[in-house]
């Protein structure tokens, strides 16, 4: 079973991700963790991305591709893997296809924006232990104090509303297009991601099960 996981920045889509590969027994294959891996291990590829990483630049697609494609070759991939965050682009999906890496299904997670700017934005962490809560959901037993140990919350700047609105920007400029890219080759599955987890779970592992 080979799947890419589709949705804006803050719609859940590592948590579905981590649930699908404990189901399935498959890899999730994360972008941003892939790149640490390789600048870690210090591979070919990890050393053309460091030169990009420690100038701040963002990674270029065929540096991440080279990556992608060493990761795909391992042999935990054999019999399937999840893709999340990648591809980003029409680019990027254009040289999976050109791999000769055939995806099952694409999993598009739908939430709103204004439901994710309300979720990411009241996300709060602790500096200290990296405990993390929310103000809605997850509240610790006295306001802005970490429960486990004792340090003050604080919210991380990607959390911010102005931040989180920046990246959905971005997501639907870049990232949506390949909707109706994998629409076009019948790959797409639209889940409609609900408040509780346990909900959107159900409806993507559905969604994986209509293939088999």
């Amino acid at each position: 079973m080979k799947l890419i996981l589709l949705g804006a920045p803050g719609a859940g889509k590592g948590t579905q991700a981590e649930i699908i590969s404990e189901t399935l027994k498959i890899p999730t294959i994360s972008t941003g963790n892939i790149i640490r891996e390789a600048l870690k291990s210090g591979t070919e590829m990890g050393k053309k991305a460091k030169e990009y990483t420690e100038s701040g630049r963002l990674v270029p697609d065929d540096v991440v591709i080279g990556i992608i494609k060493d990761r795909l070759a391992q042999p935990d991939c054999r019999d399937g893997f999840i893709l999340d965050g990648f591809p980003r682009t029409i680019p990027q999906a254009e040289a999976l296809d050109r791999m000769g890496i055939e995806i099952d299904r694409v999993i598009d997670i739908e939430v709103a924006d204004e439901t994710i700017t309300r979720r990411v934005s009241g996300r709060r962490v602790c500096p200290s232990c990296g405990a993390s809560y929310h103000v809605d959901y997850k509240r610790p037993t006295v306001e802005d104090i970490c429960d486990k140990c004792g340090d003050t919350l604080v919210q991380r700047k990607d959390d911010q509303p102005e931040t989180v609105r920046e990246r959905l920007h971005v997501y639907h400029e870049q990232t949506e297009p390949l909707k109706t890219y994998y629409a076009a080759k019948n790959k797409l599955f639209v889940v409609e991601g609900q408040e509780e987890v346990a909900d959107t779970t159900r409806l993507t592992l559905a969604a994986i099960e209509a293939l088999s």
